[in-house]
């Protein structure tokens, strides 16, 4: 997946938390094994040239092109899951990845997890009591600087992700022209309680622009997000003050 992850683990047993995260590390690691598009003999580059069918993949390939092809439908085709006319589900992937390892480390009895992947956020449970996960938002016009800090508060599970064009220039594609997508905004911040649809809906988000992306997030439920546009101006959805603190 090319990023670093990085985790905050609290309460559990020692033994069942340490060797959860053991497995976590190790499926991040298949997962991109299995999904990058730079190795030519991973699964997804071989169902890519039809050396492979989806049967023939690992489970995981099966599920990650169900959830893309979701993406794809609510999002009316701004999200795709295929690049310069071939398969290319990794905009779902880093997303589902880091939420299923931080899901796995709940399931082994930690009380407070958050994971980070390249700076999308999965935080399920709590650090400690009456202590919310707290999650800064950098500001893209202003290095070092923060836009926001959104406060998980009371929720048990909550995702924060950002898709834009500060750190890694142009990456995100125009599905309807297949070129760099063109739009007024620096960056877009989705607050979701899942990082799988927080990442795809953010990437779709910027996709659109401003104007359609801020309308089409105000209407999916439990999303809300931050838009910053290259005019200096930021835009929320309705509901998103309640998660800054």
């Amino acid at each position: 997946m090319g990023t670093v992850f990085s985790f905050d683990v609290r309460g559990g047993d020692p033994d069942a938390v340490r060797a959860a995260l053991a497995d976590a590390v190790a499926e991040l690691h298949r997962a991109d094994e299995v999904f990058s598009t730079y190795r030519k003999a991973s699964q997804l580059s071989r169902l890519a040239r039809g050396e492979l069918s989806p049967a023939e993949c690992a489970p995981e390939v099966a599920e990650v092109l169900r959830l893309g092809a979701r993406a794809e439908r609510v999002s009316n085709g701004w999200f795709s899951t295929s690049y310069a006319g071939r398969l290319d589900p990794t905009g779902i992937v880093k997303g589902w990845a880091t939420e299923r390892a931080a899901r796995r480390l709940t399931a082994a009895g930690a009380t407070g997890v958050s994971v980070n992947g390249g700076g999308d956020v999965q935080l399920l449970g709590a650090p400690g009591p009456e202590r919310p996960w707290r999650v800064g938002v950098a500001d893209p016009l202003r290095p070092g600087g923060l836009a926001a800090v959104v406060s998980a508060g009371t929720a048990p599970e909550l995702a924060v992700a950002t898709s834009g064009s500060t750190e890694r220039g142009a990456h995100i594609t125009d599905p309807r022209t297949g070129r760099s997508a063109v739009t007024d905004l620096l960056a877009v911040t989705v607050v979701a309680p899942s990082l799988t649809w927080a990442d795809c809906w953010a990437t779709a988000a910027f996709a659109m622009g401003s104007r359609e992306g801020l309308a089409w997030l105000d209407s999916l439920p439990d999303v809300e997000a931050l838009l910053v546009t290259a005019g200096d101006e930021v835009r929320c959805t309705a509901g998103l003050a309640s998660w800054l603190g």
